[in-house]
């Protein structure tokens, strides 16, 4: 009798094992946190069935890949802060060994160089309401971005069109985020370029979730190929209109499904050469394409996604169908690089080399804008003495006019030089001391009567303040020492900027 028990035991033990092995996920091995935000019945502006069809789908593969999932339909702006906060909590009590992952599909918005995420409540007037009635896109990130986690997801089905007409000087698209500059360990997708404009489909889902819902759940396949293989697939079946787009700084592996142990399949198209080098020259992609064929080359620039792979191949295949669409990719591709530098160095000289190279872009307005705002920045707070012009200093002066030169003094004056010189001299006045005149000496006959001379009490109180006055005033407006530090870029977190 012992005998089938203990076989029944050992074979329920070995099930359990060969349970185990087979689990889709490293969930075992790591906690999986999902928050899947659908953004469809907008309320001043129509409706996106699509994106609450692509929130349930991805909650669905989420599940499935081991995540704890989050759904979060149709939030108001206070619902969405709370749904982050309340999110961010989780991750935290999770531990450093935590996946947090975020979808998002709605309405993006980019305002001055900021990406926003749409509330549903979200009605504005003008540009100006947008970052009072929206959520930051670096909020998010930085919210996540300060907690200990092995990795940040976020995947962003949030470029479409712009639906607000009261936003008619809004860029097209969202502006690229660099994850390289925040906290390592995230990696950010969106579902087209930056600066381009997403589809929203013709079937139940985007282009975008439909190929991650399909791409996702091949097993063994690295996140960075996975993205490769969704860009080619969104590209095939939107004949080029639309091309995702990602950057990392994960320091870890990740799968949706499957082990570390699990082969790799081949990526399609990409036969035995590596997809992957954000690096390499367009000297090296001209030797990597020679003398392939067309779509091949296509597939392989397009996985890449990178400016030297595009312009290898716009000069290597002339004439092909694809290089026409590649050629607009390249394009906006460079303008959103120059517009990210723009804003990230924030300066008169940025926003003019902009507009010097994209004068009659969709963003052409906002550099402008930008441009004014800096300027103002620069007028109001002070500078260095060296650049202040000598015609400010000089009319800044005080205006007693016991200090007001008798001959006029401009810029080139040489007599003002003198005067300049000494009002900054560090060295203080010496007090001018005034000798008793002698007496006068009277006739023999005069009658002289002695009165004591009057004590020398000094110049009254209000003269020497006024000296006082006029000495340190005019001396600090010509020098121009001291003063507030003028015209610094402040930074809203790891990802964020600010032009104020």
């Amino acid at each position: 009798m012992r005998r089938p028990i203990l076989r029944n035991l050992f074979l329920a033990s070995s099930l359990l094992a060969l349970t185990q092995l087979m689990t889709p996920t490293d969930a075992a091995a790591e906690a999986r946190l999902a928050l899947v935000i659908g953004q469809s019945a907008y309320r001043t502006v129509p409706e996106l069935p699509n994106a609450a069809n692509d929130a349930k789908g991805m909650a669905e593969l989420l599940g499935n890949a081991g995540f704890t999932v989050t759904a979060a339909p149709d939030l108001a702006q206070s619902e969405m802060r709370q749904a982050i906060s309340d999110f961010a909590g989780k991750v935290s009590a999770s531990g450093a060994d935590t996946i947090a992952l975020v979808f998002y599909a709605g309405h993006g918005l980019q305002i001055d160089g900021e990406n926003y995420l749409v509330p549903v409540d979200l009605d504005p007037k003008r540009e100006a309401d947008i970052p009072l009635q929206g959520v930051r896109l670096n909020d998010l990130l930085n919210t996540l971005g300060a907690l200990p986690t092995r990795a940040r997801i976020f995947m962003l089905d949030a470029c479409r069109n712009n639906p607000f007409p009261a936003l008619s000087g809004a860029g097209h698209g969202l502006a690229i985020v660099d994850t390289k500059a925040g906290a390592q360990g995230t990696f950010i997708s969106y579902s087209t370029s930056p600066g381009a404009e997403a589809e929203d489909g013709s079937g139940v889902d985007s282009p975008y979730t439909t190929a991650a819902l399909t791409v996702a759940k091949q097993p063994n396949v690295p996140i960075e190929e996975v993205f490769k293989r969704i860009r080619i697939a969104v590209a095939q079946s939107t004949d080029g209109r639309q091309i995702p787009w990602e950057s990392s700084s994960l320091t870890t592996d990740f799968k949706f499904f499957g082990d570390s142990s699990g082969q790799q399949p081949p990526a399609p198209g990409a036969g035995s050469m590596a997809l992957a080098s954000a690096t390499r020259s367009v000297e090296d992609w001209r030797k990597d394409l020679q003398g392939k064929d067309a779509k091949v080359a296509y597939d392989l620039v397009i996985a890449d996604d990178t400016v030297p792979a595009y312009q290898a191949y716009v000069e290597l295949y002339a004439q092909a169908t694809y290089t026409p669409r590649l050629r607009s990719i390249l394009e906006r591709r460079r303008q959103m690089l120059a517009w990210d530098r723009a804003v990230a160095i924030n300066t008169r000289a940025s926003f003019e080399a902009y507009l010097a190279n994209w004068d009659n872009s969709d963003l052409a307005a906002t550099a402008r804008k930008l441009l004014l705002r800096v300027q103002n920045r620069n007028y109001v707070l002070p500078v260095a003495a060296a650049a202040v012009p000598a015609p400010i200093a000089v009319a800044l002066a005080p205006t007693c006019p016991c200090s007001t030169p008798t001959t006029p003094a401009s810029p080139i004056n040489p007599t003002v030089a003198p005067i300049i010189k000494k009002r900054v001299d560090d060295t203080p006045p010496k007090r001018k001391v005034v000798d008793t005149p002698p007496k006068r000496r009277p006739p023999p006959d005069e009658t002289v009567v002695e009165r004591a001379p009057p004590q020398d009490r000094g110049p009254p109180p209000a003269a020497v303040m006024q000296g006082i006055g006029i000495g340190i005033g005019l001396g600090m407006g010509m020098g121009g020492g001291g003063g507030r530090g003028g015209g610094g870029e402040m930074g809203h977190g790891d990802y964020g900027r600010s032009r104020y």
